[in-house]
């Protein structure tokens, strides 16, 4: 179970088995941009029919970048990757709907709030549910979830980056 409470998930998550894969990282990477330090997920444990619910995971590790200066002695993963992992999953979501691999720009971050410290060797699970996806927008609800206690919450937004500017990748 992702949650002691799943009525505080976005969605029912009570079936999910966390120890499933849809895909790994590599199958992940075939769909989104995010290499290297950068491509945060480890993989995706569940996606419902349509794509419009999905859960992701990041196992944090030890020889992660961030490590040994977000805290030393007290390691705790960066808010801000935490969200823009939960935002790779979106885009995952958005492109695997579509069919298509784009390169796509993560534009807004609404309402975000951080309950809970993640750090080496935690399992991060995030829950991401589409609010609104359009032809080159969307947007979505993202909780990350470790340990049975939500760490955070947030709307993200992101839009298909314009054929120039994706050239440039």
């Amino acid at each position: 179970m992702i949650l002691a409470d799943p009525g505080a998930a976005l969605f029912d998550v009570r079936s999910v088995d966390i120890a499933a894969r849809v895909t790994d990282k590599a199958g992940i990477e075939s769909w989104i941009p995010h290499r290297g330090d950068m491509s945060l997920l480890d993989g995706v444990v569940y996606a419902n029919e349509g794509c419009t619910e999905a859960v992701g995971i990041k196992q944090v590790r030890d020889g992660e970048f961030w490590v040994p200066g977000h805290f030393p002695d007290v390691p705790l993963l960066p808010g801000v990757l935490m969200v823009e992992a939960a935002a790779q999953l979106m885009c995952w979501m958005f492109n695997f709907r579509r069919g298509i691999s784009s390169p796509a720009a993560f534009l807004r971050i609404n309402e975000c709030v951080f309950r809970n410290s993640v750090t080496v060797g935690d399992d991060l699970y995030f829950l991401v549910k589409e609010v609104k996806f359009g032809g080159r927008g969307y947007i979505a609800a993202a909780q990350g979830i470790m340990d049975g206690k939500i760490a955070f919450e947030a709307e993200l937004r992101g839009m298909v980056l314009p054929e120039k500017k994706a050239r440039g990748l």
